[in-house]
């Protein structure tokens, strides 16, 4: 069995482009889609990352599902401020 990646104690999965971050059991869970890259040495680095805060609620339809986006210029960058605004998310009644 594979051995989840976590972070921050939150599950991280990819598939192909996105990211999840954050468990679908709970209410709300981090979308991470890498928009753009660049080649550094033989690595794809990415250079532009959308960041939404969703709703996991199936009933929803996905597009009023988010609850806050934006963009950055890095994975690093943007995987922080996914960690914040999940953190808040959840802790928030």
């Amino acid at each position: 069995m594979a051995k989840t990646l976590m972070y921050k104690g939150h599950p991280l999965q990819r598939k192909d482009n996105i990211i999840y971050y954050g468990s679908f059991a709970d209410k709300y869970i981090i979308m991470l889609q890498i928009m753009d890259t660049k080649k550094v040495k033989d690595l794809d680095v990415a250079t532009k990352v959308s960041i939404q805060l969703q709703l996991t609620d199936p009933d929803i339809k996905s597009r009023d599902r988010i609850v806050k986006r934006t963009e950055k210029d890095s994975l690093y960058s943007a995987i922080d401020v996914a960690a914040v605004w999940l953190q808040r998310a959840l802790t928030s009644r």
